[in-house]
């Protein structure tokens, strides 16, 4: 088909692909965008303090599982604080990893679609620089690691199909199995590729013993983890449906926009192009399955209402499938100029969507001025990283005021993982004791012991309380002292005496899954 018929070569035959005579790998500019964004990472990667959620980990001992998640990204923040030293920075280093490890495969899918210098170059330095990249790159959660593991699996499984290398299977099983330790949500994952195959094929594939093979491997790999939620009731289903109950409402209608703020709107244009060149471009048939499973993706986060990022994995793959046609897109004027200029437009597409993603991903705001700034409403995760130190000190506050008598036996009660999280990490040097919280894995913790007749509770309020003491009494509220609206700004720390019944009889009304 003739090019002006087709200018963004979504029909266009990619000759590559055809022959599987792949172009080669961009070293020098796939390497210089990892090198980039890791030292930008590094840098950046102790400003505004702990997130919550890696509060959370850090406290929680070694387990083969836990009631809210499997027990990789616990493990990783254990091993890298133990490596690196306790700060949020060396916390963080799985976290950059992740993202780096994610540039390359990003950067691999492009080439393995057939796309050359360009289409490398445009997948990592666009992936490497984009908003959803840059939060799970510099903040520790379980989202850092399936940014890399999804495409992996997809990269995986787009060499066994396209270079008939049925051994490739085996090795996405492998790492389906290892991935099963952080969330069970690679699951999805392979059902929407079923889907997608058994739609549109190529079905033969799953006609040959390979992926069944690769399902095996991966259930033996992750056998440890599944025997762990089948002998405690699945409690990864039961989490999500706390999820699904808590969240549902808000992500069933903030799912649409953030499909198109998942990289930044400029690049949505790229992921989007892709997504239409994967059903029209000849070459690219046997790859019409993924043009299903992205639907099959999203459909899953509407019912399950869980979390809006959950097709990020496959918004991945779909842009660097878009990167593809730009590059080719870039090479088909025959003139100098004409493709100079593309070039150029490229470019700045790439650096208007770097730009703002840089500012919303990344802790590049003063945190006093951080709360004037529409950042905090954009990026939950920054202003779920502002504040911690200031609030266990004002609980420390508290804490100390007690009578002497009290405080020798006193415990400090958290309402949710993120302050106990805190005052576990960051109390000892205020001379706080281990908190208890009755929130999702801490509560199977225990209670505190029953001679423990006064309780620093943080967070709720004197009438929720009063429900489970003989008296409670607000002696501080805390206050991030820069502004800054997060879920902890105006919370109440109280004071509270003589758990009614005991210990034993109000701790079970304390679990809480969300």
């Amino acid at each position: 088909m003739a090019v002006a018929a087709d200018p963004a070569g979504l029909r266009r035959p990619t000759a590559e692909l055809t022959s599987r005579s792949l172009p080669t790998f961009a070293w020098a500019p796939v390497v210089s965008a990892v090198l980039v964004v890791g030292a930008v990472l590094t840098l950046l990667s102790d400003e505004y303090g702990y997130h919550r959620d890696e509060l959370y980990f850090r406290m929680l001992e070694p387990a083969w599982g836990y009631i809210d998640q499997p027990p990789l990204t616990p493990l990783l923040a254990r091993a890298s604080t133990f490596l690196f030293g306790e700060s949020a920075a060396a916390l963080r280093v799985p976290a950059t990893l992740s993202l780096l490890a994610a540039i390359v495969v990003v950067a691999l899918l492009a080439r393995e679609l057939g796309g050359g210098r360009g289409a490398q170059t445009l997948a990592a330095w666009g992936f490497g620089t984009a908003a959803s990249p840059l939060i799970f790159g510099h903040t520790l959660l379980t989202a850092s690691l399936d940014m890399v593991v999804w495409p992996t699996v997809v990269l995986l499984v787009l060499r066994a199909l396209l270079r008939d290398e049925p051994r490739w299977w085996i090795v996405a099983g492998v790492v389906t199995g290892l991935s099963l330790y952080n969330k069970l949500l690679i699951v999805v994952l392979l059902g929407a590729i079923v889907v997608g195959l058994l739609v549109v094929g190529p079905r033969r594939s799953l006609a040959t013993r390979w992926p069944w093979l690769a399902a095996a491997v991966a259930v033996l790999v992750g056998l440890p983890n599944l025997v762990y939620q089948a002998t405690n009731g699945w409690p990864q289903l039961a989490m999500g449906s706390a999820l699904s109950e808590n969240n549902a409402a808000d992500v069933r209608v903030d799912m649409w926009l953030f499909q198109l703020l998942t990289l930044g709107p400029p690049l949505a244009v790229i992921w989007i192009i892709g997504f239409v060149a994967l059903w029209r471009r000849p070459a690219w048939r046997s790859l019409r399955f993924l043009v299903v499973a992205y639907p099959v993706v999203v459909l899953f986060v509407f019912v399950g209402g869980s979390q809006i990022y959950y097709a990020f994995g496959l918004v991945t793959v779909l842009f660097a499938a878009g990167c593809v046609v730009i590059g080719d897109w870039l090479a088909a004027p025959p003139g100098g100029g004409p493709r100079l200029r593309r070039r150029i437009a490229v470019i700045a597409l790439v650096v208007v969507n770097a730009v703002p993603s840089a500012f919303i991903g990344l802790p590049l705001v003063p945190v006093a001025e951080l709360g004037t700034t529409p950042i905090g409403d954009i990026n939950q995760t920054a202003r779920d990283a502002v504040g911690w130190e200031t609030y266990v000190r004002q609980v420390a506050d508290v804490y100390d005021a007690l009578p002497a008598e009290d405080r020798a036996s006193a415990v400090v009660v958290a309402q949710n993982y993120g302050e106990a999280g805190a005052i576990a990490v960051l109390g000892p040097e205020h001379g706080l004791p281990w908190p208890y919280s009755g929130h999702n894995e801490l509560h199977r913790s225990g209670p505190p012991p029953e001679d423990a007749r006064v309780a620093v509770v943080v967070g709720g309020t004197e009438a929720g309380w009063s429900r489970f003491f003989a008296s409670c009494t607000t002696e501080g509220v805390l206050d991030n002292g820069v502004g800054l609206d997060n879920e902890e700004q105006g919370q109440a720390v109280l004071v509270c005496r003589d758990p009614a019944g005991g210990w034993d009889a109000v701790w079970p009304e304390l679990a809480h899954l969300d």
